[in-house]
């Protein structure tokens, strides 16, 4: 059994958040209660007790003949509650409206986790709208400018070994690669995801430095086709003034709020 901090997992509590991420991981294509077990590792039988315990409290759900299985909707009661309580969110959403008022773009906020970030807050933009970063969506950090950003605030030992997955075909797929552009992101400030991550979209991120290293950082995203250099310009300067009001509003490790740790 393995430990946390000392002390010993609970393998019951280990497995059912296991099977909450696995559902989670499919999205839109459910699952089989065979297909759950194999993956897990788990007898059926043990499988099926825990998929009725969980639907039972809205954690799981099940289709009208009850063979497919897919994330129940208390894990996005959950999720809201996570945002609502989250001191750092409540401090950036309104500078988000402001950004994406000034600049008609679709601005985001997200957070590092592992080697994804995961999208905490979006404002979409009114005349470009796709959903390709929804709130609660996860992407691996070294394709977007989000992520990049973020990796920047650490040390290139930190870097996993590649190859990494491509998403497009400008991803940066070698770790040597990726070093040589996070030493571009911190000459300039900020880091720049020209369709590596989704094409036909650029991206300018930005560290949000009110923890060492960052946590969370703020981009700006924005068509190809409507892309120009004075328009990049103008999104470099807004979002650069949009982090300042941020950290500036952010002292101390959020002004005596609960400091979590993830």
């Amino acid at each position: 059994m393995s430990e946390t901090g000392g002390v010993r997992e609970v393998k019951s509590a280990a497995r059912t958040v296991e099977l909450l991420e696995l559902l989670a991981a499919r999205g839109d294509r459910p699952a089989r209660l065979q297909e759950l077990a194999d993956e897990l590792e788990v007898p059926r039988s043990s499988m099926y007790a825990l998929l009725q315990t969980l639907i039972s409290r809205g954690w799981v759900r099940t289709d009208v003949t009850g063979s497919l299985y897919g994330i129940g909707i208390h894990a996005l009661l959950t999720g809201t509650s996570y945002l609502d309580s989250d001191p750092r969110v409540r401090l950036v959403r309104p500078y988000l409206d402001e950004a994406s008022q000034a600049l008609g773009e679709t601005i985001h906020m997200a957070r590092l986790d592992g080697r994804d970030v995961a999208y905490l807050a979006t404002r979409e933009s009114h005349e470009y709208l796709r959903t390709i970063s929804r709130v609660g969506r996860r992407l691996p950090a070294h394709v977007g400018a989000l992520g990049k950003a973020l990796l920047a605030e650490r040390p290139d030992g930190e870097l996993p070994e590649g190859p990494y997955r491509a998403l497009t075909p400008n991803t940066r797929t070698s770790r040597e690669a990726l070093a040589a552009d996070l030493a571009g992101v911190r000459a300039r400030g900020w880091s720049t995801d020209r369709e590596e991550g989704v094409l036909g979209i650029v991206g300018f991120g930005f560290a949000l430095r009110y923890d060492t290293p960052a946590q969370d950082a703020i981009s700006c995203s924005v068509p190809v086709a409507r892309l120009s250099a004075a328009h990049e310009e103008r999104i470099v300067a807004v979002m650069r003034e949009t982090r300042a009001k941020i950290e500036s509003r952010a002292p101390g490790g959020g002004g005596g709020s609960v400091h979590w740790r993830s």
